[in-house]
């Protein structure tokens, strides 16, 4: 919730797209309002099609099944890990991949994800792993608020690796890294593309060979970019289809998406700004309102 607050300019100007914009303003989608204890909620994901979601940096360590139909939280699972900045949310089917990779002042050195086994809707907290990795392009540690590159609050699980899409302050690009997550130590993530995204990426989603990237404008202009996979893993080698959602003001701070056959969810953090103030929300949108 801060960091979209920190950043936004108040005075609202016209929109002025780089790229072709299609709207679906998502606010009509709402599902219901999210319950209080999940304020800042900041990634999705359906496993065995369940969906759960999860708060960030400073929170308890904890992951909620939502009710897909209402938002209700239907149960809270205790994870054995430091909640230090949560920020994405992604499984293989057996294990969940909990990304505590945020990094907005762009000093940390501790960036990991946790890999969580999870069965009957319980995660084996005594055999959680830490997959350790670092951004082998980031030489400069010092402080640099809501102006670094190496940010990140994104990942997705595919071809039996982790592909984590940087949030970009300073370029708003975003770049594409892989890594093992069956290597525990120190390693290094793997650049693959870098895309000029002209948002800063909050969450990423992939389902049958599409990738879906979300995130918001400091003028609070929420975006949605749907990417086709052009090979294996490869994504940015083609222009998006690019849709405007609405403004953060009215919808929530953009922070989780997920998708499955039916159609997309998306999940929105509480923001309070001088020109008002949103709760925290779920929508879902049919797949005939944004597929191909």
């Amino acid at each position: 919730m801060k960091k979209l607050f920190q950043v936004l300019i108040f005075a609202i100007s016209a929109f002025s797209f780089a790229q072709q914009v299609d709207f679906l303003k998502i606010r009509k989608y709402r599902v219901n309002y999210l319950n209080e204890k999940i304020q800042e909620t900041s990634g999705l994901s359906i496993f065995n099609d369940k969906l759960y979601t999860f708060n960030d940096s400073g929170n308890a360590p904890e992951l909620f099944e939502l009710d897909k139909t209402t938002g209700e939280i239907l149960k809270t699972i205790k994870i054995n890990a430091k909640n230090t900045d949560w920020e994405a949310l992604a499984n293989d089917g057996s294990n969940f991949y909990i990304g505590d990779f945020g990094n907005a002042s762009g000093k940390r050195k501790d960036l990991k994800v946790y890999k969580v086994p999870f069965q009957n809707n319980e995660a084996k907290n005594d055999s959680i792993e830490t997959i350790s990795f670092f951004y082998p392009e980031q030489t400069d540690f010092s402080t640099k608020e809501l102006n670094t590159n190496f940010d990140g609050e994104a990942m997705i699980y595919l071809n039996g690796k982790l592909h984590i899409f940087t949030k970009e302050w300073a370029s708003k690009s975003t770049t594409h890294y892989v890594i093992n997550p069956d290597i525990s130590e120190n390693q290094k993530a793997e650049k693959i593309e870098t895309f000029k995204a002209d948002f800063i990426v909050t969450d990423a989603a992939y389902f049958d060979g599409k990738l879906y990237l979300i995130g918001y404008t400091k003028k609070t202009e929420v975006f949605l970019s749907i990417f086709n996979e052009t090979e294996a893993g490869v994504f940015f080698n083609t222009n998006p289809k690019r849709y405007y959602l609405g403004s953060a003001l009215s919808i929530g701070q953009i922070e989780g998406v997920t998708v499955n056959e039916l159609g997309m969810y998306i999940s929105g953090e509480k923001l309070s700004s001088p020109l008002g103030s949103t709760k925290p929300s779920l929508y879902f949108i049919p797949k005939d309102k944004f597929g191909n």
